[in-house]
């Protein structure tokens, strides 16, 4: 195997360079206060797990984790995602802490890519957990709070899209007998493969006027009239809860005035298969991935040993960065003082006192090659010290 040249990284790594991470350092604290006014406390939860604790209970691939041994033999992960982690927080040292418990956070994950151009292995997160809450008014919060996320980071125009799982697999069930067969269907609509989706449902040895509501469901995507489009499509019992849980959840948004940031899919399951229940997810206008996904998980914390039922999201910091409307971190005026030798104390004293006054201010000895280079930032304020003074 070929070593590595000195300027590479692993795949699927980069650098943030200052630039960048001053304007990602900037949205995390606009999400970190948009976030706490709502009540919610801040978590951190370490880098390595176990792989037999919060790697067995992510919905993460298992092909798709970092994978390493410790000392002790045993199988440590680079945490995937952030959900397990904190699910297994809230069982053990949060035991005692009674339901309704609001967390967030803020931290990179890894997920190991395929050999593929441009595709990050480590992605940062804002996330929130709301646990111990049934509620459709929990849903609603979350979601109402990811569009407050939004707002406040500057985000022009966006959408979030919410579905139920249950209004996707009812409806299979009620038509499809193999389970394998509505598996498949369900990985269609989870990557979005509508083309593969109608081509398994052309193959279903059901009967014609089946097929034409299997394809009917992908045409269910609006406004609130989406809802009774729905309760038509349905008869199974699952999904038609489903339904009328979507109309409650609605009725909850309206109250908070964000409808007209809503979009029903009912095509929508979620990307992760713990999600039981309301599942969302947030797009910009400019952006053709999503920012931002969540739903409601129920099961996942009785793998820990304390079931309770919960919902939350995590924002893509990465694809924020691309449509936040933030100032650039660097407009700020920033002083630059040169000195000469004979002047060094005194201008160090000169620019501890900008810096008191909450100015920026580098110090520099003075030379022509040093006045050259911080002149040819449009930003730099000179100040060169020595003789006349500043």
């Amino acid at each position: 195997m070929a070593t590595p040249l000195v300027f590479e990284k692993p795949l699927g790594m980069r650098d943030i360079l200052p630039e960048v991470l001053q304007k990602q350092r900037i949205i995390e604290r606009i999400l970190r206060q948009c976030i706490s006014r709502w009540g919610y406390d801040e978590i951190a939860t370490p880098a390595l797990e176990y792989f037999e604790t919060v790697g067995v209970a992510s919905a993460t691939l298992t092909d798709h984790m970092f994978k390493l041994l410790d000392k002790q033999g045993h199988t440590v992960i680079l945490r995937p995602e952030v959900t397990a982690p904190i699910a297994r927080v809230v069982s053990s040292l949060y035991k005692h802490v009674p339901y309704p418990i609001r967390l967030f956070y803020q931290a990179n994950v890894f997920r190991a890519q395929e050999k593929e151009a441009g595709r990050p292995a480590e992605f940062y997160q804002t996330g929130v957990e709301l646990i111990g809450d049934a509620s459709v008014d929990a849903d609603a919060e979350v979601i109402v709070l990811a569009i407050s996320c939004l707002q406040d980071a500057g985000v022009s125009a966006f959408k979030l899209t919410i579905g139920h799982v249950d209004v996707v697999t009812g409806l299979l069930e009620e038509i499809i007998g193999d389970q394998q067969e509505r598996q498949s269907l369900e990985k269609c609509l989870q990557h979005r493969d509508y083309v593969g989706y109608r081509q398994l449902v052309s193959s279903l040895s059901v009967t014609e006027k089946e097929k034409e509501r299997l394809l009917f469901l992908l045409q269910l995507r609006g406004g609130k009239e989406i809802v009774r489009e729905g309760m038509q499509l349905l008869r199974n019992s699952k999904a038609v809860e489903a339904m009328q849980t979507i109309s409650t959840l609605w009725d909850a948004l309206e109250a908070y005035g964000v409808e007209k940031h809503i979009q029903l899919d009912l095509t929508l399951i979620g990307r992760f298969d713990y999600y039981t229940g309301i599942v969302f997810e947030g797009y910009a206008a400019e952006l053709g991935s999503s920012l931002l996904s969540g739903g409601r998980y129920d099961r996942l914390l009785e793998q820990f040993g304390r079931p309770a039922v919960a919902t939350g999201f995590a924002l893509e910091v990465d694809c924020l960065l691309q449509v936040a409307n933030i100032e650039a971190p660097f407009s700020k005026k920033r002083y630059v003082v040169l000195y000469k030798q004979d002047q060094r104390a005194e201008a160090l004293r000169y620019a501890q006192k900008k810096r008191d006054q909450q100015n920026v201010v580098i110090t520099a000895r003075w030379s022509a090659e040093a006045e050259h280079a911080f002149r040819n930032c449009k930003h730099n304020h000179i100040v060169i010290w020595g003789g006349e003074g500043p």
